[in-house]
């Protein structure tokens, strides 16, 4: 398959997702961008080259999609360009383009989090990244993305950390994937390897009869194996492979005004995770931020999360750096 041919097919799969989204209903520099795939690890564009546009596009429009493509002499140039028809209800707009191309821009996305619901936040922060990863594996391909993360992307897989028992977001706004409760052996062989290297002999064993008899009951005692104190060091661990297998991704830029607020933000943060430090206080620095491109409702915050002292379950603090 081509490169062009490949986009082509990206941008069937999104029509057949009732999803097109321009980034900008004007053409800029004879290029229009259609999202592709938005989230905290990427923003990807498809590009319409030498582009123009006519008819009306609704931005916000959430019905049904119907589109049709052909191919045509621009009378102007003498060349081949595409006439893609966009309908939404009663409003159509027609994209012609002559070429198309795909814009992908990769972020660190180690130490983002977005803590949209209470109980468990180290897990669901780890369960949100898994997905986003997987996702930015499965749309875009194993060439933007290293090694480390491509093994960190099976846990999906991994029902005791994926959203059966620890979701990130509400069920409301869950993304469903195909057969969640069903584990695979990719999966469990990464958690074999992480809970070997932390030298816990209690999960390696229940994982190893986990990869033998696959069932929901087994699943629910490794969900909660993770969340009690003996077995924090494995979740540690995963939590520091993913901020090892996006660290050298760069960190979003929003302008000068902007950057210089989120770094005083950020020493905020910092020092007050050196004061716990000294008290011997364990904490973690996370971000949400919005998108570079397209604008959201996200706004840019900063977070501490502080390990507490417990007995059986392990517990943390979410506390917002203002």
């Amino acid at each position: 398959m081509s490169k062009r041919e490949d986009i082509f097919e990206k941008l069937d799969n999104l029509i057949e997702q009732n999803q097109f989204e321009l980034v900008f209903d004007k053409v800029d520099d004879n290029r229009l961008k259609v999202i592709y795939l938005m989230n905290d690890a990427v923003e990807s564009f498809i590009v319409f080259e030498n582009a123009r546009i006519t008819g009306e596009y609704i931005k916000d429009y959430q019905g049904e999609i119907n589109t049709s493509l052909t191919v045509q002499k621009n009378d102007s140039t003498g060349n081949d360009e595409y006439v893609l028809v966009v309908h939404q209800k009663d409003s159509v707009c027609t994209v012609f383009f002559e070429d198309v191309s795909l814009e992908v821009n990769l972020y660190n996305y180690g130490r983002t989090a977005h803590f949209w619901i209470e109980g468990y936040e180290y897990l669901r922060q780890l369960e949100y990244k898994i997905s986003i990863l997987r996702d930015k594996l499965d749309y875009l391909g194993e060439k933007y993305c290293n090694d480390l993360e491509k093994e960190l992307a099976n846990l999906t897989d991994f029902p005791p950390l994926n959203y059966c028992f620890y979701p990130s977001v509400p069920e409301k706004y869950l993304v469903p994937r195909d057969n969640p409760w069903e584990p695979t052996d990719k999966a469990i062989s990464v958690m074999l390897k992480v809970a070997r290297e932390q030298q816990d002999k209690m999960l390696y064993q229940v994982l190893v009869l986990y990869k033998q008899f696959k069932n929901r009951k087994l699943a629910k005692v490794i969900a909660t194996m993770l969340h009690r104190k003996s077995h924090r060091k494995v979740v540690e661990s995963l939590m520091e492979k993913m901020t090892e297998a996006t660290k050298n991704y760069p960190t979003r830029k929003f302008g000068k005004a902007a950057d210089n607020e989120h770094k005083k933000i950020l020493t905020r943060a910092k020092q007050l995770q050196n004061k716990l430090k000294h008290k011997k206080i364990k904490s973690e620095i996370f971000v949400e931020e919005p998108f570079v491109v397209a604008t959201d409702s996200i706004e840019y915050k900063v977070y501490l999360m502080i390990w507490k002292k417990s007995l059986i379950n392990t517990k943390v603090e979410i506390q917002e750096i203002k």
